[in-house]
């Protein structure tokens, strides 16, 4: 695996290698969908790693009826005073479905815990149930893996910059992200604590250096493929038909519709 100081990859080979991964994450989908398998893909990992772009990427030319996103927000009151657990077993999949978690339960041992918001007593329950609710998860069939996105504090701290220089990313960019850079040792030291804890044979944890974006991008989709014993599932054999011939139909004037505007014409 390449190292924080490899040099970036040129762009030309991240493009044509993520295509490639692309490619086969639509044979695995289809795979996933043939089978009945249920897949989960947990990314983790500091503000501004990189979590984001990846799951973008991954998702990108899935079918959004097979493969979704679980990014959630906080909870609500009622949600509170559940079992922890439980407003994330209702976003699990069914068979045939993979779900991406952007964020996921472990928002307890990071976020919640450094932040205070929630109670030593409620971290520690967490730290002990986490690994056998994830057992119990594999053990009913669930395909788990884990990604924990790992960034350096140079690294956040000019992608944050770079939010804030931006309009079309400073809404990524919240009071809670900037905090971060103030409680990097704290957030370390969790990130060690959760992985003692959680990086269990059943689930282990897989660690994606990602101050390149691009090898993250890559190196992340290549393991996860490398994974899941997928195979290549023959698309049905389909036609295209031939038009049939015309039965007279004639199309309404178009000053009885409204048109957008041709904004296009303008530039």
């Amino acid at each position: 695996m390449a190292g924080k100081d490899a040099a970036k990859l040129p762009r030309k080979v991240y493009e044509n290698e993520l295509l490639r991964l692309q490619t086969e994450l639509v044979k695995l989908q289809e795979w996933v969908r043939a089978t009945g398998t249920r897949l989960v893909v947990v990314f983790e990992g500091r503000d501004a790693a990189g979590k984001g772009g990846t799951i973008k990427r991954v998702a990108e030319h899935l079918n959004p009826r097979v493969a979704r996103i679980a990014a959630l927000p906080k909870p609500t009151e009622r949600e509170r005073t559940q079992w922890y657990f439980q407003r994330y077993v209702e976003h699990l999949p069914a068979a045939g479905e993979i779900v991406l978690f952007d964020r996921s339960w472990y928002n307890r041992a990071g976020v919640e815990h450094v932040m205070g918001f929630c109670t030593p007593e409620e971290y520690r329950l967490f730290l002990r149930q986490c690994p056998i609710f994830e057992r119990m998860l594999v053990e009913a069939g669930i395909v788990l893996r884990k990604y924990w996105f790992s960034v350096s504090d140079t690294e956040q701290q000019e992608r944050f910059r770079r939010r804030l220089e931006d309009p079309l990313r400073r809404w990524k960019l919240s009071p809670m992200d900037l905090e971060s850079i103030s409680r990097w040792e704290a957030y370390s030291r969790a990130k060690d604590e959760m992985l003692v804890h959680t990086d269990i044979s059943e689930a282990p944890w897989y660690v994606v250096e990602s101050d390149d974006k691009r090898r993250a991008r890559l190196n992340m989709i290549a393991h996860l493929l490398d994974s899941v014993p997928y195979d290549d599932v023959p698309p049905p054999v389909l036609e295209l038909p031939a038009r049939p011939p015309s039965t007279g139909y004639q199309r309404p004037p178009r000053d009885l519709q409204t048109y957008v505007p041709d904004h296009a014409a303008s530039l």
